[in-house]
């Protein structure tokens, strides 16, 4: 009963209670996130206090909702009340505890799920690995030598060790398809907007996305649809009414035309990275190949705009507070300072070019496939790989397949492919804006045939 949903079923039908669950996996997170390090707050008392909520309530004959008693955690950019917002940052530790909650970590409440903390995460959210300067690295599960991917490696950590089921984090240039990856479990980006990110720290307003972490499709769908609706509170939350994923998941993908990213998405990534990609195409008798344009420059612009919009976050700190910063992620700021406007407004002119042309594909085709990350996770403190014959630099390469689909804030689920004897990787299944309901679709009929999964490790 590793998974949100029988988790929810069984306690709404008497089987366990939900005080059970949450001592339960408060007792796991004890054990266990020693060696993982995905936590930074633990609120075991708080938890136990909404989980005996929960199941007074279910003793009154009333629902508590699709998650009752689901434990959850969450990447530490989100407000939750009664903590400091960390954003992965030793500055903020001396903010003040929030007045409430972020408006998913409410909505998640409201469905009956208990949150039990919140997660690691690479400072200010600028980053691919989660070895923050100030908190230590969080360890990959799979092999506690190596990283979890970033910057919501914590997120991902905790749902791949079985702490928690379900966990919520960000997504700018890849944050939560990187750790997905190489945690070997599912992540979700939605389309830009299509949550809200009312009471989250942002990295990069034009940018950042929020999103989610399980080990189920039908996790994922269930937690989608109780998070999704319009905020007043994120002026850039869409209007659209809600599209309920999870009565439309089943194993029915006729009619879906799928294909391939090919060029830019074939080159500059190891073998067995291109191998999940042709694994999961034979599972959907996917053969053609489609170009997204000039996706090198959408990696660059990228580049450019995240961190322009970050330093300038962040620039009064950065003169005042340069010393607290991790090094590297204030180096990244004082350059991104430094960018000339005229590139930043070029790259936004780029930008709009892109999303057309891109979006033109999505006329004849409705799911492109590509790889999420270039390589299997590398070590903590490994800094250099040899890539195609040549020594690169590796964290900002972990979003080279990921940031020009952020670029334009296409939806994407990253798929996991666990390997005998090896670390797993992720595939990434795009589709055009507001078209959740076809990934997790798609997601659910590639689990269903066992092509791809998430086991606790």
């Amino acid at each position: 009963m590793n998974d949100a949903v029988s988790i929810a079923a069984a306690i709404r039908a008497g089987k366990v209670s939900a005080v059970e669950v949450t001592k339960d996996a408060l007792a796991t997170i004890a054990a266990r996130d020693r060696e993982i390090n995905a936590f930074t707050a633990v609120i075991a008392e708080t938890a136990l206090t909404d989980a005996a909520r929960i199941d007074k309530e279910i003793a009154q004959g009333n629902n508590p909702g699709a998650l009752a008693g689901v434990p959850f955690a969450v990447k530490n950019l989100f407000d939750v009340a009664g903590l400091t917002t960390l954003a992965g940052a030793k500055i903020n530790a001396e903010n003040p505890p929030a007045t409430q909650d972020a408006t998913l970590v409410a909505r998640l409440k409201q469905a009956g799920a208990v949150l039990v903390g919140a997660l690691n995460m690479d400072e200010y959210a600028y980053g691919f690995m989660t070895e923050n300067a100030h908190y230590g690295a969080t360890h990959n599960p799979h092999d506690l030598q190596r990283v979890t991917g970033g910057s919501s490696g914590g997120s991902a950590a905790a749902v791949a060790a079985g702490l928690v089921p379900l966990t919520l984090g960000s997504d700018t240039n890849g944050s939560i398809r990187v750790p997905a990856a190489f945690c070997g479990i599912f992540g979700l980006k939605p389309t830009y907007g299509r949550l809200s990110r009312a009471g989250v720290a942002l990295f990069s307003t034009s940018f950042d996305h929020v999103g989610l972490f399980a080990r189920s499709v039908r996790d994922i769908a269930t937690a989608f649809d109780i998070l999704q609706g319009e905020d007043d509170r994120d002026p850039v939350c869409t209007k659209r009414p809600p599209e309920l994923c999870l009565p439309q998941i089943h194993e029915d993908i006729s009619g879906i035309k799928f294909a391939i990213a090919g060029d830019y998405y074939t080159q500059g990534a190891e073998p067995e990275a291109l191998l999940a990609v042709e694994q999961v195409a034979r599972a959907l008798n996917a053969t053609e190949y489609v170009t997204l344009p000039e996706s090198h420059r959408a990696r660059a612009a990228a580049f450019v705009i995240t961190a322009s919009e970050g330093a300038n976050l962040h620039i009064n700190k950065l003169r005042s507070r340069p010393q607290d910063f991790d090094f590297a992620t204030r180096d990244r700021f004082l350059a991104g300072a430094l960018i000339p406007s005229q590139w930043y407004l070029q790259a936004q002119r780029f930008r709009r070019w892109y999303r057309d042309h891109v979006r033109e594909i999505f006329q004849n085709v409705d799911i492109i496939l590509a790889p999420t990350t270039p390589m299997v996770a590398p070590l903590i403190g490994q800094t250099t790989m040899v890539l195609d014959g040549q020594e690169i630099i590796i964290r900002p390469h972990l979003g080279l397949f990921t940031q020009p689909l952020s670029f334009i804030g296409l939806p994407v689920i990253s798929v996991p492919i666990q390997r005998p004897n090896a670390l797993p990787l992720g595939v990434q299944l795009i589709a055009a804006p507001y078209n959740e309901v076809l990934i997790l679709k798609v997601a659910s009929f590639l689990e269903a045939q066992g092509i791809v999964s998430a086991p606790v490790v």
